[in-house]
């Protein structure tokens, strides 16, 4: 390979860069914002125990989400038959920005101690900034909503004592 043959691929490699910067951009000036005001019209519009939260993590990585975080308060009464009932905090819905620019989209569950941590994400999905619009942030918190019912009510045993065969 001759040297004259690099151009193409360093040419390449600044359109890579510059791919990237763009849609980080595009994360910083509009997506961002728009999972934002979605999501916290969404748990405004449904009072369940869910708050929404802006979080900053690894290298300069952002994300959005929506967690359970109390116990829906016109479910309280139902509680007090079963004194013993600890609401489980957790889950959540993750609109992480990617290294790439790309937006990564995932469920975490719950975590509980006596249960195993295999399992405790579910990927919705990698999205280009552009792709994100009300209507697939509101698909995605469906699927959420979908996994959590799971989790809380599992179509099998996965309690510990019991074995699924």
């Amino acid at each position: 390979m001759k040297i004259e043959h690099l151009e193409e691929r360093v040419n390449d490699y600044k359109a890579s860069i510059k791919t990237v910067v763009d849609k980080k951009t595009l994360w910083e000036s509009t997506t961002k914002k728009l999972i934002l005001n979605t999501l916290r019209n969404t748990a405004k519009s449904y009072n369940i125990g869910w708050k929404v939260q802006e979080l900053n993590w690894i290298h300069n990585n952002e994300a959005v989400n929506i967690i359970f975080d109390s116990f829906p308060s016109d479910l309280i009464d139902c509680t007090n038959k079963i004194p013993a009932y600890q609401f489980i905090q957790g889950g959540a819905l993750v609109f992480s920005q990617s290294y790439s620019g790309d937006v990564y989209i995932m469920v975490l569950l719950p975590y509980v101690e006596q249960l195993p941590i295999e399992n405790n994400n579910i990927e919705l999905g990698i999205f280009n900034p552009t792709e994100i619009t009300a209507k697939l942030i509101i698909e995605k918190v469906d699927e959420f909503l979908k996994e959590m019912i799971k989790w809380e009510v599992p179509s099998y045993k996965t309690e510990l004592g019991f074995q699924h065969k």
